[in-house]
């Protein structure tokens, strides 16, 4: 698996490769200076770029995902002929992959492409169930309906800071006024000024029991905060979050942020359009769903065209 080091592109090279029954190595791509300050599609010469990534023995088959992972990715099939599997839109020519896997809002069509509603990931029903009976005990105590909250961070195109973590704590907490129950987890880009801020918001029902807030110690409780969820609500930045919460059976909410991103904005209103999310209001809403997710789909295709 080949990406940079960020979250959202590493679950979904490894939620691919899990499903497809492969044994994933991950290689993280750290860009030398001077090219770490340019985009993956100006390296004059990628593998040099990226330092000891690719020290070692090479697999058959390499899973890019990303700019730069598709960069690496395409260098290897040319240069050691390696069978290369791509996800995200590769921003170059689609031949020089066997295989690309894109979510719908990529806009992208082709004989080697293959097309999913949502980014891929590793949520699966069993991994929900060993979440759930590990958190279950933990989050007890917390009222019923339980509301997961998915907190992300500023991306470029949104913004996710202190006044923004400020606004959604004080929904979220007028929720909690209700007689919900909150379990938030910010994300590794949610900025510590926005963690503060969203702390301080929810003081008042993480004093009256009533919310669990994840101060990023000890064991992560993502997992377990998707399994045992009767609402997720998750910050509209990560489409790979967004992605993981439509892969269960708790309605969605997706709440709004400054900024836009035209991909990102077509992949939400999707989900609203078919009825598997809504805008989140600053009110509960519970409707029936049912989970998505192409995942195990893309894989099983995936093994078809390479022929394993």
């Amino acid at each position: 698996m080949l990406s940079e080091s960020y979250a959202g592109l590493m679950a979904q090279a490894r939620g691919l490769a899990e499903a497809a029954s492969l044994a994933p190595e991950s290689r993280t791509l750290t860009p030398r200076a001077p090219w770490r300050f340019l985009t993956a599609r100006l390296w004059p010469a990628p593998l040099a770029a990226i330092g000891d990534a690719l020290a070692g023995p090479l697999p058959d088959i390499v899973i890019g995902c990303g700019g730069a992972g598709a960069v690496i990715g395409a260098a290897l099939r040319r240069r050691h002929g390696l069978r290369a599997v791509q996800i995200q839109h590769p921003r170059m020519d689609l031949r020089r992959f066997d295989v690309i896997l894109a979510a719908i809002h990529d806009d992208l069509t082709g004989p080697n492409v293959i097309v999913t509603r949502t980014a891929l990931h590793g949520v699966t029903p069993a991994r929900l169930a060993e979440a759930a009976a590990i958190w279950r005990p933990r989050l007890a105590h917390l009222p019923r309906p339980l509301v997961a909250v998915l907190v992300g961070g500023s991306n470029g195109r949104f913004r996710l800071g202190a006044l923004e973590a400020e606004a959604l704590g004080i929904r979220l907490a007028a929720l909690a006024a209700d007689g919900a129950g909150l379990a938030v987890t910010p994300s590794r880009r949610t900025s510590s000024a926005a963690q503060r801020a969203l702390a301080l918001a929810l003081a008042g029902p993480r004093d009256a029991g009533a919310a669990y807030l994840w101060d990023g110690s000890g064991e992560n409780p993502y997992f377990g905060l998707l399994a045992l969820a009767d609402v997720i609500i998750a910050t509209e930045d990560s489409v790979s979050m967004i992605s993981e919460a439509a892969a269960t059976a708790a309605p969605l909410l997706v709440a709004r942020l400054p900024g836009h991103s035209r991909r990102i904005r077509d992949f939400s209103a999707t989900l609203i359009a078919s009825g598997r999310a809504r805008e989140f209001t600053g009110r509960l809403e519970v409707w029936p769903t049912i989970p998505i997710n192409d995942t195990e789909a893309a894989a099983d295709e995936l093994r078809r065209r390479l022929g394993y």
